[in-house]
């Protein structure tokens, strides 16, 4: 059996690939390939089309993984041939028919509401003083900043893209809770994850988990990739 070598890096809503760099740090100083999709954010379809890209370029199998909105874009995307298992973190797990905007359109009560700005010109930002807290809250409060004067415009298409069919119900997944999310309640995250039948594990952490925990992060993926080796 071969353990799996290729790690495909999918951001989400507000950011770009660069907030990765941790993860890939430390993975690729454990030997694996990582390759990160700057997905543009615009529309679920052609984030979906930026991953199959990179996809179409790696020499075997790999484990494609997702933070947040690049959940969604995991679970269309994840039907590729070329993808061997599913890793979500902090995550959005939609089911068929499903987009993040359905996911976050009825927050249980009591659990804190993301700062997201009203539309403007087709584009979704989060309240600048209102970023840290809720996205970053245990990253260093100058790059905290930086995250929040940066924000990748989000577009509606994006956050509205329906999922045509799932691909965890095809594909091993595995899920890592962020118990101090105030951008996806952790108890949101937990019901997509056992939905979706993926293997849990939890650490604290914000919604920005990947970059303020990336050892965690880079440990579950590790996880994946050893527990689906390919003949």
């Amino acid at each position: 059996m071969t353990t799996i070598r290729n790690i495909v890096l999918v951001h989400g809503g507000f950011v770009d690939g660069s907030g990765w760099q941790g993860v890939h740090e430390q993975l690729t100083a454990d030997g694996y390939r990582v390759a990160i999709v700057q997905n543009p954010t615009l529309s679920l379809a052609g984030d979906v089309a930026a991953t199959h890209q990179v996809l179409d370029d790696l020499d075997g199998p790999a484990v494609l993984v997702g933070h947040s909105y690049g959940g969604a874009v995991i679970t269309e995307a994840g039907h590729h041939p070329g993808v061997a298992a599913l890793v979500y973190i902090a995550a959005f797990a939609p089911d068929k028919g499903e987009s993040v905007n359905t996911l976050v359109s009825d927050p249980a009560p009591g659990a804190p509401v993301p700062p997201i700005l009203p539309p403007r010109d087709g584009f979704l930002f989060l309240d600048r003083e209102k970023f840290a807290a809720s996205f970053a809250a245990d990253v260093p409060e100058a790059q905290a900043s930086f995250m929040a004067d940066s924000q990748v415009p989000w577009g509606l298409d994006a956050a509205g893209g329906a999922i045509t069919e799932p691909a965890w119900r095809v594909r091993p997944s595995w899920y890592l809770v962020a118990t101090d999310d105030r951008m996806i309640p952790p108890p949101v995250q937990h019901t997509m994850a056992e939905r979706a039948g993926a293997t849990v594990t939890e650490t604290p952490g914000s919604h920005a988990v990947y970059v303020s925990r990336p050892a965690s992060v880079a440990a579950v993926i590790a996880q994946a990739a050893e527990g689906t080796a390919t003949s």
